[in-house]
């Protein structure tokens, strides 16, 4: 949603009732609720749980200014809160419901979609971010900057504050919670959960889940405790995994569970239907579900119902139930004989040496935030290194991915120059590398979520829900010490302790694999491999920008079509920002509709 601007408004755009500047576009009218009593006014846009009692009594937070509380309701949802000549605009924790803004004609217009306020006038891609999206992969990394020029972004935590087009942005979330031991935090996990997802549940829409690893496993028995559950698994001859068999004891273990297999065949691997864009949905940001499209499109439609329905999905367990990033700060606290035991156990795990382990760990416990960056900055000054499947460089608050190594000199330079000046300008940098790397984690997943949704909503009339998403849930899993949610040895105990008397069954929660896609998406690589070098090629947009030198890439593509070890994830990244350029241009540009009085859009 967007505010104040004269002489356009939004395409196609229903004015929010009882509201003299306020749009949306695309919502269904439920998922855009209002209350207001005199000065004071409240919009929710989305899945939020508040009933319609909370939500009148949510005018006496406005009024007091109690932002956060705002925000505190299951579900996951966008706030517009209205005090006189205040305007606040908060989104959610991951990202799912982003706010953009900028200046123009006098004022401040604020939008849920960078892409919308961009077209007011064109403004094109910020190369820079684009290369910071490509090369490290992190959205905070250059604070404010959106995909765009001249649009800004708010990042999660913070909110947009508007008084009489005077504009600030404020911090609202603490940047680090105050720790809470696993064995207290457990029983507000499951109850978060609880709430997340009986909240989506509204007695008439049909219901799926997947059914698959530990998290989405559990959303489904949550699901199944109020009624008729379709339970969804994928499967491939291509994927060495025991999803299938867990499946498939759930389903006769769970009541109230209809379970549906989707085996994949040649048109399910990775990168299929890439020849064909104009079948993508567009989206305000690359998006990965690009890649696995077919395969969401099968399991979607063995999901879906006639009619609306709503399906649940496990995104965002592991970020919030586990952790990985969190040696260096343990060595950083010098709590040095807890940290040799966690990496005693990861040696184990990985057949490595404990001392390997700790190398790792030890450079980022010793270097700051904008130190970091400017070791970044400085290995891209250096000449880019071919991709090594055995090199395993030292952790950091900002790793360069193997993209990094495809740009041109130009990029690398470019991005190296705005590093350093980030790293100058840094006033509030991150002290703990879990707790950024988790936070940067979860705005992947949810740009990544709305990307889903787009294909969901367009193309099948289903509604996703990812509760782990939700900001409650992310607040108390994320105030567990990392070192407690990732210990070695047990898989996701926050989960266990979370639900000791079920509904989900002891076999679940005591699972200690992991299902991949990994044969999937080396199958795609092979299969489709034209198909990526047309995408990646020396006339890519991305070539044109300096983002992607066909060489390496090249390179990279033949490692995969003999199939040797590649850097997966990195074809993935840069593939999803080559289709979001290319969609860009043939992108309809009418965004906007011209009128005479003041209004906003979403």
């Amino acid at each position: 949603m967007g505010r104040s601007a004269p002489g356009v408004r939004p395409l196609d755009g229903r004015k929010v009732p009882g509201w003299d500047a306020v749009w949306s576009v695309g919502q269904p009218a439920d998922r855009v609720r209002t209350a207001r009593a005199g000065d004071t006014a409240l919009v929710v846009v989305g899945e939020c749980g508040a009933d319609d009692a909370q939500l009148a009594a949510g005018l006496r937070l406005v009024r007091a200014a109690r932002w956060r509380d705002l925000t505190c309701w299951p579900g996951s949802y966008l706030v517009v809160a209205v005090h006189g000549p205040l305007t606040v605009v908060i989104g959610d924790l991951s990202g799912q419901h982003p706010v953009h803004w900028r200046r123009k004609d006098g004022g401040v217009w604020w939008a849920n979609a960078a892409s919308a306020l961009a077209a007011l006038d064109t403004a094109p891609v910020d190369q820079v971010t684009l290369a910071a999206h490509l090369a490290i992969g992190q959205p905070d990394v250059l604070a404010e900057r959106s995909l765009f020029r001249d649009i800004h972004r708010v990042s999660p935590g913070r909110l947009l504050r508007i008084e009489a087009d005077v504009l600030a942005v404020e911090r609202f979330e603490p940047a680090e919670y105050e720790p809470v031991p696993l064995a207290e935090a457990a029983p507000r996990v499951g109850a978060a959960l609880r709430l997340a997802v009986a909240a989506r549940l509204d007695g008439h829409r049909p219901v799926s889940c997947d059914l698959a690893g530990m998290d989405s496993t559990t959303l489904t028995c949550l699901a199944a405790g109020h009624g008729a559950v379709t339970a969804t698994t994928f499967t491939d001859p291509r994927i060495r995994d025991d999803d299938l068999a867990f499946a498939r004891r759930i389903a006769a273990t769970v009541p109230g569970l209809r379970h549906r297999v989707v085996t994949g065949e040649a048109g399910t691997a990775y990168y299929s239907g890439l020849d064909d864009l104009s079948h993508l949905p567009s989206t305000d940001a690359p998006n990965p579900y690009t890649v696995t499209a077919a395969i969401k499109r099968a399991v979607l439609a063995a999901a879906t119902h006639r009619g609306p329905g709503l399906h649940f999905t496990g995104t965002g367990g592991d970020t919030v139930l586990s952790a990985t990033g969190y040696l260096p700060d343990l060595l950083r606290a010098r709590s040095y004989r807890t940290a040799f035991a966690h990496a005693q156990a990861r040696a184990r795990i990985g057949r490595t040496s404990v001392w390997a382990v700790l190398r790792r760990a030890h450079p980022a416990s010793r270097t700051t935030f904008p130190g970091s960056l400017r070791l970044a900055a400085a290995e891209l000054r250096r000449p880019a290194r071919p991709w090594d499947p055995n090199h395993r460089p030292p952790q950091t608050f900002t790793p360069l991915l193997a993209t990094a190594a495809w740009m041109t000199p130009y990029g690398r330079d470019l991005l190296a120059d705005v590093l350093d000046h980030a790293a100058d300008g840094t006033t509030a940098a991150p002290e703990w590398l879990a707790s950024w790397t988790d936070r940067q984690d979860l705005l992947h997943l949810g740009a990544d979520m709305n990307g889903w949704r787009a294909l969901a909503e367009g193309e099948f009339g289903t509604e996703l829900a990812s509760p782990y998403l939700d900001n409650e849930v992310i607040r108390i899993c994320l105030a567990v010490p990392p070192a407690e949610r990732g210990a070695p040895g047990t898989f996701k105990p926050l989960l266990a302790a979370a639900f000791p008397n079920g509904p989900v069954p002891a076999f679940v929660l005591q699972r200690v694999t992991k299902g991949g896609f990994n044969g999937v998406s080396y199958a795609g690589l092979r299969e489709h491999a034209p198909t990526i070098r047309a995408l990646l090629g020396p006339d890519s947009r991305l070539a044109a920008l300096g983002l992607a030198d066909f060489g390496p890439v090249a390179a990279v593509l033949r490692r995969a079509a003999a199939g040797q070890r590649a850097p997966q994830g990195s074809v993935h990244l840069a593939v999803a920002a080559e289709v979001w350029l290319r969609q860009l241009d043939v992108r309809p540009a009418a965004w906007w509709e011209e009128v005479t009085s003041r209004v906003a859009a979403e």
